[in-house]
């Protein structure tokens, strides 16, 4: 038996495994009223280190008792709250009663990083010490990232990651700032350990964050608050924490910025500044739950409708795992236009492509195509147009004041099978798909589509993904809205879209690129039912076949 005076490893705070204690009447009544009831034992023997007043008894305030409710009685608990509300501080005290109370119960603590993770017990660890010793269990381990007790129940702290869970069984996975982990991360990690999860019938998770963006987070924030998945959302606004009113929040406002304390206090998910669509905008995009999913990375939201014409556009990356094959498919028979199909890909090689590609467009009533090629896209053009003669495929070409020819334009039957995106035909795209969104002419209902939009920020002139995030979905997209700019595309579906929705922006780059396309009219110089002037050129191409442009 060990000497309890000399504790663990000669910390006196702590006792050693299989010291024996003789607990009295008032002890023992003590230890089931806490077994029984975790706020009693929080409020009574957890004790926590303020910044002001150093080691006090954790007195919680409504908002903290309330979580502590939600998590011991439900399995599932997604909590978003605001910085500084002590929610990890929190969720420790609850992991402590669940250890201390339970046999061969395994708890994960993780983390967007590692240190972070281990802080977090480390202040588990430091209410455990302040325990009295008739209440604490004896000491099997004791380090850095993990404890073990003698009742068998062990924590461990670690990054959350994909890895980081593998093989283990867990009665109890606490995320914390799940929001902050990179999106990668989150998928394989969830990937990983969902099958952990399930396999019990009491197991719990806990998820807890301040908002960043449209992420993983938000994603399973939002199918709790509508009933689509098991979790039990919370929610506290900042006014519930003692001592933050409206003086408060105008100091915080001034000191930081309103974006800042929209996202840290308010709890927004909009996660970037400066996007393409306006703030507004973004936080009224709500996604759907596919009808089917499919492995590949294809989400079907409707299933093609007899008579609808349909638009493709294809993003077309390398497929090593970094960006991803991205194309949307639009119902573009009556407005509002709707995203129909979306496809998300890092690992296809880039000759398997094609062929999603022209599946999907014959199944979706031989939908027209476009195909990004500034790379390697050129490849999928070629296979769709040598290989599978596919009609649909969108020829593009454009002329320049001076006449040469740009990389951009529509046209069938033009110089390029495929767009090659330059400074003016993304400025023209993004234009476009901006008008659509914002006046509600173009649902965007993709979960990834969606998340993308929010961190599309204007970076030097142009609009990108922001740091650490992907932009190939909203990418095809653009694309998509720059064949909805053109003048052929009312052809395509007889009607003129641009008289409702052509920005000037949009009319005064269009001045500085000349579009023509394929034409067999007999007139030299026409005018359209725009008002506009054309000119013939002949183009000497096999078919007999003029090019036109504005004269």
């Amino acid at each position: 038996m060990t000497d309890k005076k000399k504790g663990y490893l000669g910390n006196p705070n702590l006792k050693s495994a299989g010291v024996r204690i003789s607990y009295t009447q008032e002890q023992l009544k003590e230890y089931m009223k806490c077994a029984d009831d975790p706020i009693y034992f929080i409020r009574n023997y957890m004790k926590i280190v303020s910044l002001d007043k150093g080691l006090v008894p954790f007195d919680l305030y409504d908002y903290q008792e309330g979580i502590v409710k939600t998590v011991h009685d439900n399995r599932f608990v997604i909590a978003k709250l605001p910085r500084q509300t002590g929610k990890s501080t929190t969720i420790v005290a609850y992991i402590l009663h669940y250890v201390l109370f339970n046999q061969d119960m395994n708890v994960a603590i993780l983390a967007n990083k590692a240190p972070v993770a281990r802080d977090i017990l480390h202040r588990l660890k430091l209410a455990y010490e302040y325990l009295p010793d008739w209440m604490q269990q004896g000491i099997v381990e004791w380090n850095k990232g993990s404890i073990e007790l003698e009742n068998g129940s062990k924590i461990l702290a670690s990054s959350t990651s994909s890895s980081a869970v593998r093989g283990g069984s867990f009665n109890m996975i606490f995320l914390d700032e799940f929001a902050f982990v990179p999106p990668n991360i989150a998928d394989e990690f969830f990937s990983s350990v969902y099958p952990t999860i399930s396999s019990g019938q009491s197991t719990k998770v806990l998820i807890v964050s301040t908002p960043k963006g449209m992420n993983m987070f938000y994603r399973f924030w939002t199918d709790a608050t509508k009933g689509r998945n098991e979790y039990v959302p919370i929610e506290v606004h900042w006014s519930q924490v003692p001592g933050r009113d409206e003086k408060w929040k105008e100091e915080t406002i001034r000191n930081t910025s309103q974006e800042q304390f929209d996202a840290e206090f308010n709890c927004e998910f909009l996660g970037s500044t400066d996007t393409l669509f306006s703030a507004q905008k973004l936080r009224t995009l709500t996604f759907e739950d596919p009808i089917r999913r499919q492995e590949d990375g294809l989400s079907l939201y409707e299933e093609p409708k007899e008579g609808h014409t349909y638009l493709m556009s294809v993003d077309v990356s390398r497929g090593v795992g970094k960006d991803y094959h991205a194309f949307t498919v639009i119902d573009v028979t009556e407005l509002p236009y709707k995203v129909v199909a979306a496809f998300r890909n890092n690992t296809m090689s880039t000759m398997v492509l094609p062929t999603v590609v022209h599946g999907v467009c014959k199944t979706y009533n031989d939908a027209w195509c476009l195909v990004e090629i500034n790379d390697i896209g050129q490849q999928v053009s070629d296979i769709l147009h040598n290989e599978y003669e596919y009609e649909g495929l969108l020829s593009v070409s454009l002329r320049g004041r001076k006449g040469q020819v740009l990389d951009g334009g529509f046209g069938q039957g033009s110089s390029y099978f495929g767009l090659r995106t330059t400074s003016p035909t993304k400025k023209i795209g993004c234009s476009m798909l901006k008008s659509l969104v914002e006046n509600d002419k173009l649902i965007l209902n993709d979960f990834d589509l969606i998340s993308e939009a929010t961190t599309f920020v204007n970076k030097r002139d142009t609009y990108e993904a922001d740091d650490g995030h992907h932009d190939d979905l909203i990418m095809s997209m653009v694309l998509n809205a720059w064949v909805m700019s053109q003048p052929y595309f009312k052809e395509m579906l007889n009607i003129d879209f641009r008289k409702t929705l052509y920005s000037e922006k949009i009319d005064k780059l269009e001045d500085d690129l000349m579009p023509f396309m394929m034409t067999n009219t007999d007139e030299d110089r026409f005018v359209d039912s725009d008002g506009t002037m054309w000119e013939t050129v002949d183009n000497n191409d096999d078919f007999g076949n003029l090019d036109y442009g504005v004269w």
